[in-house]
């Protein structure tokens, strides 16, 4: 064979060149082109000339096989096949160095990684024995604690028994003194003289031995001290706590001193004062009297102006309801009448001629009792030459002597005078208090009608006068208040109606009155799914009380959900804030919704001052509370039981007969029947049974109602049956039934015009009476579970058939209000929810479309419920936003007028907040920018509106990170309010607050600083010179009572009330007043007690307070120096009333200059804190600072030096080195230590002080939230305590 080089032709170009032997000779020549190999070519010239040497070449030639062919192609893919393992062996090789490479890298790591972890492993058990050991130390402090409150304890109970041992001897000694001057008196009288041993002749003996005679024949001899005189001697040492404050040591309104007492007069507003219901429900009640001569009168009012007066009462937020008895049932429902009558807000009594008999007792107690001073109107017709009766005349006369109603004369028919007095008179103060009450806590809305209720459900529980033996309880509840920290929260346990509530109630009022630095937060939960039951306006609502307690201004996150998770925060950081405990009480806490998932908080250690006490039900309580400390409440015992239904029968004037009480003590013994409110109830209906004389029959009855929910059955079956017609039967039932969803009166008459006035107070006034109505937020509402659960049972067998009927009545009524234009609270809060257990989207998306709805529902804090509402339909924010727009665009179109362009930028305004709150910030400018531009134009450029919308504005810029616009917007806010209200007005204050958390976001902490003091002092003075309504009106109250005190002999007793009233005038800045009354005090006591009593020192202390706050000087410091001298000689040492003068009396000698005098007094106080507190006390370290600026101030730096340094090592061992003292203390070492020439040590302390005080700002700045608030979550809580239209209240 050949081989392949023998086919290579050498003249080929293109290819070669091979003869077909199988066609003959005439085949055609085949060009077949051959990649040829490098490696091949010197086999191919080799071939070539060995076929030149050859004639012919290789044509003609002959082949065995094309084989060489194939086996140059195999030789050719041999050598690119091997080329190519090269070319991957060399790849391979390369990446398994590279491997080799990052494994001897990761081995390092690896190593290193061991290393750390090692680290790591020692540092962890590093920490764990200084945790053990930290826990172990705390465990110790514990035990000395519980060891130092048990030797407390002791010592306490020791000095009790000394101190009740030394008054029996005194006692003792006093009657052996009686007796020997009876016998002595005896042999007097005999003849017999008695002569002293040690009398003398001597006249200043004579007059010795007189004057101690006068002194005993005084009154003093064969008296009883009084503990008054005693006290002083019997004064212990007080612990720290107690001796920042006088008013511990001498008892409420005994010191002037508005610093002192800014604390005090705080404590003292949170007082729930118990008034009677028409101050704090939110209904006005016009209750007519009228006659038959003026019934025409009676008719026109009710026809033409009642509409109007309660469209005005809508507007403000209020119901207004007419209520008004027939002439004809003047002898009829007395009681109903009388119960109306102390409900009302306004009476009218319409007079002509003559007054009937039977409405004199009603005349008498509408016009002439009043003692709320409610406003009262008689309407009398005159007409010439007719005489009015005698009863007419003797009653105007009186009402005119008491002046407790105006009577408006009207001659001939009836006009319109009436109307225009009860508008006037009714609602005139309320046009003043319409204005957004905003600036109370900036921007963050809140419902006041969720606070209404909570004040309501607290005087509901606190009206009951039996307290069943709560004193055992009430121990147990102050053990927890006193025992050291950390202790988890107290459970009071019991079955329903077992009296927690009222436990919980009567022992907040103690606390209230007996510690007033305490603050108390409490939160009564109503029945489940309802608004009370939402754990998150639960926690926003104690957060905001903490805040406004606080006076800290901070913003608060609109997502429930980070609201819930944030509340331990603000709760650590607004504790810290206060200066005494904080309780926090929930009642009925198992029936928040998710009540162990969202109250998570209550099993996280509390701050140390911070108690928590819940109450819940035995059988529903979570399993993981049950291992906390537990109060529960037993069933009554048969005493208790006793002592109820007497108490009921008392005030029916009903006595049970022996054998009626034993039945009654036999049936009360099993757990239902010793129920609390199972017994009221029981007594109740015995009273109602007694006044109807059949006692025997009603308690056949309730003894076969083995418990309250079956006794609550049997009242609505004789209340039924109390009914006249079964048309009458029919109208309780469906009222009842309504009641289920929360309904006014002035609604049901709507609902049901056949329904008269008369039958339904007259059904509600029997329901309330047996525990089975009440009002909230003066709607109808069921008093306790277990009603709504016999309502239930007894009225809607037909379950949610009949619930949908009525669902659709009221759908029906609310769509009325809305088409004409009445959108009120009730219609805003009612109608969607309807519309969404309905389930009907298309209803509700149009309902939410109604601007004034959602308007409503976002004005009083309702954002997470519209936000919810617009989910349900499907709309996502953007298409919200949208839709909200082109639907105020609509609206736009049709205004037309002042008024109606008001309330145009008013939509404005809260839709760009509602953007703003959604976080589409570039689209909430424009509705924003579009509300500037109105108010500018139709109201005023320097409106105090304007200074509204440019704040709205400023607040979108600062999200938005505009910093610069939104600076120039709040500071010409800020301008026009100082305009307008003046420089120290709240609204002021919100702007100022609003520019220091711009600048702080700024990192200009110093200028963030100064406006937020000038904030802080601004909102205080405020609310020390308007207060608070009724903390106030309760000041006055009590002033009047003590002047009526004052007016017997001189006494200790009247100079203390006389001191008393100085300081409460004092409190109310009637400063003239107070002067008079201190005076007197004073001079009463100087006569009674003589000049150098202690109790002369407190009104020379008083008196020279009220001196230095008018600036007479002079005339203060005289008195000081006198009250020192007096309480130096009567008091100890280290006693808190002398530190107090001796403080006031150095502050008033820096202030005049008379350094050198303050010097002694400063070091005084030290002397007394060390004394009293130890000398590692703050307190110790507070005076040492004040002695030094002192020092400073007379350039005596070498002395104050050692006293910073000690102060500053007090501090940092109290509190720790990030402390704001501790800043203060390092910032005054710094100017020392620069004045004294040390610039580097001066700037090391001053670096240090500084950044004390950013993490400080950082920490007030409301850092405790994590997400910025939006100034549409904003908070307005206003008086909600009475809603009265006559008191002075914000728009709700």
């Amino acid at each position: 064979m050949g081989t392949a080089s023998s086919l290579v032709s050498p003249a080929g170009t293109g290819g070669e060149v091979i003869e077909d032997a199988y066609g003959g000779g005439g085949g055609e020549a085949c060009e077949i082109p051959v990649e040829v190999k490098p490696k091949a070519r010197l086999l191919r010239s080799s071939f070539r000339r060995v076929g030149a040497s050859r004639p012919g070449g290789l044509i003609g030639a002959s082949f065995k096989s094309t084989a060489s062919v194939q086996e140059l192609e195999c030789m050719a893919e041999y050598e690119r096949l091997k080329k190519e393992y090269e070319i991957f062996r060399v790849s391979k090789n390369n990446e398994v160095a590279s491997m080799v490479k990052k494994e001897a890298k990761l081995d390092l790591e690896n190593k290193r990684l061991r290393a750390e972890l090692q680290a790591l492993q020692k540092t962890y058990q590093k920490i764990l024995r200084e945790k053990e050991s930290a826990l172990e130390a705390k465990y110790q402090a514990m035990e000395r604690a519980a060891t130092f409150e048990h030797d407390r304890d002791k010592v306490k109970r020791q000095f009790k028994i000394f101190r009740e041992t030394k008054e029996n001897e005194i006692q003792d000694l006093l009657r052996a003194k009686r007796e020997l001057e009876t016998k002595l008196q005896r042999l007097q009288a005999q003849g017999i003289q008695v002569f002293d041993p040690e009398e003398s002749d001597s006249d200043d003996n004579c007059t010795e031995v007189t004057a101690q005679s006068e002194y005993w024949t005084g009154g003093v001899l064969g008296s009883e001290p009084s503990m008054g005189s005693m006290m002083q001697l019997q004064q212990s040492f007080r612990g720290p706590e107690f001796a920042h404050s006088s008013i511990d040591v001498e008892g409420p309104f005994a010191n002037i001193n508005r610093d002192d007492w800014d604390a005090a007069i705080a404590s003292l507003l949170q007082v729930t004062p118990l008034f009677s219901h028409s101050l704090w429900s939110n209904t006005v009640r016009c209750y007519l009297i009228n006659t038959d001569e003026t019934e025409p009168e009676v008719d026109i009012f009710i026809r033409n102006y009642s509409p109007k007066l309660q469209r005005i009462c809508e507007t403000m937020g209020y119901f207004f309801q007419v209520v008004h008895f027939p002439v004809e049932n003047g002898n009829h429902f007395q009681a109903v009448r009388k119960w109306e009558i102390e409900k009302s807000s306004l009476v009218i009594l319409f007079i002509h001629l003559t007054l009937p008999s039977c409405l004199l007792e009603d005349c008498e107690e509408a016009l002439l009792k009043n003692p709320e001073g409610k406003p009262r109107l008689i309407y009398r017709r005159i007409e010439d030459g007719k005489v009015s009766s005698d009863p007419v005349q003797q009653l105007t006369e009186q009402v005119c002597y008491v002046n407790k109603a105006k009577v408006q004369h009207v001659e001939g028919c009836y006009r319109e005078g009436i109307y225009t007095e009860v508008e006037g008179k009714d609602l005139g103060n309320k046009e003043e208090s319409t204005a957004p009450e905003e600036e109370v806590f900036g921007d963050v809305l809140w419902d006041a009608h969720d606070e209404q209720e909570q004040m309501e459900a607290f005087q509901q529980a606190s009206n009951s006068t039996c307290e069943l033996g709560f004193e055992k309880y009430y121990e147990r509840l102050n053990d927890l208040v006193a025992a050291p920290a950390p202790i988890p929260p107290l459970l009071v346990s019991g079955g329903p109606g077992s009296g927690k509530s009222l436990l919980l109630s009567k022992w907040i009022q103690l606390q209230q009155k007996h510690s007033p630095n305490t603050l108390i937060l409490y939160h009564f939960v109503g029945r489940p799914m309802s608004a009370s039951s939402e754990s998150a306006l639960i926690i926003k609502r104690l957060t905001l009380k903490l805040m406004q307690h606080s006076w800290l201004v901070s913003p608060l996150t609109l997502d429930p959900a980070k609201l819930l998770e944030e509340f331990p925060r603000w709760l650590e950081k607004l504790s810290a804030r206060h200066q005494g405990s904080i309780i926090i009480i929930i009642d009925s806490i198992d029936q928040i919704q998710q009540a162990e998932k969202h109250m998570k908080w209550l099993i996280d250690p509390l701050p140390v001052n911070v108690r928590v006490i819940v109450s819940v039900n035995v059988e529903t309580c979570p399993q993981a509370w049950r291992l906390w400390p537990t109060l529960h409440l037993e069933p009554l015992n048969s005493k208790d039981v006793k002592y109820l239904i007497s108490a009921e029968c008392s005030c029916a004037d009903v006595k049970l007969t022996k054998e009626q009480e034993k039945k009654l003590e036999k049936h009360c013994r099993s757990a239902t029947t010793c129920n609390a409110l199972y017994v009221t109830l029981l007594g109740k209906m015995i009273a109602c049974a007694g006044s109807a004389g059949n006692i025997d029959e009603i308690l056949q009855q309730c003894f076969q109602c083995q418990d309250t929910v079956s006794l609550y059955g049997l009242v609505l079956r004789s209340v039924q049956e109390s009914m006249l017609n079964d048309k009458d039967k029919h109208l309780m039932r469906e009222v009842i039934d309504l009641t289920h969803h929360c309904f006014h009166e002035s609604e049901l008459m709507e609902l049901y015009p056949e329904l008269s006035c008369a039958m339904l107070a007259s059904l509600v006034h029997s329901l309330h009476k047996m525990c089975m109505l009440t009002y909230g937020c003066g709607l109808l509402k069921f008093q306790h579970l277990q009603a709504w659960e016999t309502v239930r049972l007894e009225y809607m067998e037909e379950g949610q058939n009949i619930i949908s009927t009525y669902r659709e009545k009221l759908i029906d009524y609310f769509t009325m209000q809305l088409s004409q234009g009445r959108v009120t609270w009730r219609s805003a809060d009612e109608l969607p929810w309807l519309f969404q257990q309905q389930g009907n989207k298309q209803k509700l998306h149009k309902c939410l479309l109604n601007l004034f709805v959602s308007q409503n529902l976002y004005k009083r804090g309702h954002f997470a419920e519209l936000l919810s509402y617009w989910q349900l339909v499907g709309k996502d924010k953007c298409s919200m936003a949208s839709e909200y727009f082109d639907s105020l665009k609509q609206y736009e179109k049709s205004c037309e007028g002042e008024e109606s362009m008001i309330c145009l930028d008013d939509l404005y305004e809260t839709l760009g907040r509602f953007l703003k709150d959604l976080g589409l910030l570039s689209q909430a400018v424009a509705p924003l920018q579009r509300s500037l531009e109105i108010r500018e134009t139709a109201l005023d450029p320097d409106h105090p509106r304007v200074a509204q919308s440019l704040h709205q504005l400023a607040g979108v810029y600062v999200q938005w990170k505009k910093f610069g616009n939104a600076e120039q917007l709040y500071k010409q806010a800020l301008e026009i309010s100082e305009n307008a209200y003046g420089a120290e007005h709240p609204r002021v204050a919100r702007e100022l607050d609003a520019l220091a958390t711009l600048y702080q976001k700024q990192n200009k902490y110093e200028q963030a600083e100064q406006l937020r003091k000038k904030s802080f002092k601004m909102r205080q003075k405020a609310a020390r010179r308007k207060g608070n309504l009724f903390g106030f009106a309760l000041l006055r109250q009590r002033a009047l009572q003590l002047e009526e005190l004052t007016l017997g002999k001189d006494t200790p007793d009247n100079a203390r009330t006389l001191n008393e009233l100085g300081v409460l005038y004092y409190l109310q800045n009637n400063i003239e007043t107070a002067e008079l009354f201190l005076k007197r005090s004073l001079e009463m006591r100087e006569r009674v007690l003589g000049p150098d009593h202690s109790d002369c020192a407190q009104s020379l202390n008083n008196l020279a307070a009220l001196y230095n706050e008018k600036k007479h000087y002079d005339k203060a410091e005289e008195l000081y120096e006198r009250a020192l001298e007096i309480r130096r000689r009567a008091l100890a040492p280290d006693h808190p009333s002398l530190a107090y003068t001796v403080k006031h009396l150095a502050v008033l000698y820096k202030k005049l200059g008379k350094l050198d005098k303050a010097v002694p007094l400063y070091e005084l106080a030290v002397e007394i804190r060390q004394k009293s507190f130890g000398p590692k006390h703050p307190s110790v370290a507070t005076a040492l600072v004040n002695l030094a600026v002192l020092y400073c101030q007379m350039k005596k730096h070498i002395e104050a030096l050692p006293l910073y340094e000690c102060a500053l090592k007090i501090y940092e061992d109290s509190f720790g080195h990030m402390h704001p003292r501790v800043g203060e203390t390092l910032k005054n070492l710094a100017v020392l230590s620069y004045e004294g020439g040390d610039f580097e040590k001066a700037a090391e302390l001053y670096k240090r002080a500084m950044e004390i005080k950013e993490a400080e700002t950082l920490l007030i700045g409301g850092k405790a939230a994590s997400r910025p608030s939006s100034s549409g979550d904003t908070f307005s809580l206003r008086s909600t305590l009475s809603p009265n239209v006559f008191l002075d209240h914000g728009q709700r």
